[in-house]
């Protein structure tokens, strides 16, 4: 009968069709455009599509595996992480959301801080993880960025943040707002150390954190594509009743608007920021 593959059950055929792939669930990667990249293909280009330019997001660990070189560095305030200070509930329990997404992640919190040498320049990289929580500014990522701050001061380093998050973590409220006058005030004092402070943005960079230390660097640099705003697109169409301009939010539409410095291909991005640092070092 044409239609018995239905009946797979009837006959004890209970294997689901998940499992029965010959592809492994990751082997392979579809970007937005369509174009379909083998995952190790995508490892070896630092997570672009080579055939559209397509950037792919990544985390700290890949971030740093880019940067540092051969892959040395040592992570600072490791042990720094995110409690429920508040007892906050919306549709679980903020002490719940943070055990599934810590065990999940394998992070402690939404940033990461270390040192190593990029280009044979010692600096500091604080990148932000989006897979924890959307990369979102809570009081641990405002205290990391102190301590990642302190640090640069006290052993005369200059300063890189990778930037992706979708701003503010709401439950943490108020004390989530805090850390965007702590996180300034300590910038202010790396500037007047003559400390350079370089913030490479990524998709998406939104919120309190566009709104402050991720435009407020020495240096704004920007991977292609990447949405970078305060409120996404969908709601100032509808605060403001008019269509957005074509590429509304993007690095680009930034870079010609003076926002951004400059735009930066992630394979380019080592080169880019050790020359940079070299420039405003003199080293």
């Amino acid at each position: 009968m044409a239609f018995d593959w239905f009946k797979r059950k009837a006959k004890n055929i209970t294997t689901s069709t998940e499992d029965k792939k010959d592809v492994p669930k990751g082997l392979w990667h579809q970007t937005p455009s369509g174009k379909i990249v083998e995952h190790d293909e995508l490892r070896r280009n630092n997570y672009v599509s080579p055939e559209d330019g397509f950037h792919v997001r990544i985390g700290s660990n890949e971030f740093y595996e880019m940067f540092f070189d051969d892959n040395k560095y040592k992570e600072l305030d490791a042990g720094v992480e995110s409690v429920d200070m508040l007892n906050f509930k919306d549709t679980k329990a903020y002490s719940d959301r943070l055990k599934e997404v810590k065990a999940k992640t394998k992070l402690n919190d939404s940033i990461r801080n270390a040192v190593g040498k990029v280009g044979g320049h010692e600096m500091v990289i604080s990148c932000m993880d989006f897979a924890f929580i959307g990369g979102s500014l809570g009081s641990v990522m405002g205290e990391k960025i102190r301590r990642a701050v302190d640090y640069c001061i006290k052993n005369k380093l200059p300063y890189m943040i990778i930037c992706q998050s979708g701003g503010a973590r709401m439950q943490e409220a108020a004390f989530s707002l805090m850390q965007l006058a702590k996180v300034q005030s300590k910038l202010a004092q790396l500037s007047d150390e003559g400390l350079p402070y370089i913030a490479y943005l990524c998709d998406p960079t939104f919120g309190g954190i566009t709104a402050s230390f991720a435009m407020t660097a020495d240096i704004i640099m920007a991977e292609p594509g990447a949405l970078i705003g305060f409120a996404g697109p969908r709601v100032i169409r509808e605060t403001i009743g008019k269509d957005l301009p074509e590429g509304f939010q993007t690095s680009e539409f930034l870079v010609e608007k003076g926002f951004v410095d400059f735009i930066v291909k992630r394979n380019d991005a080592k080169a880019k920021v050790a020359q940079t640092v070299s420039l405003l070092t003199h080293a």
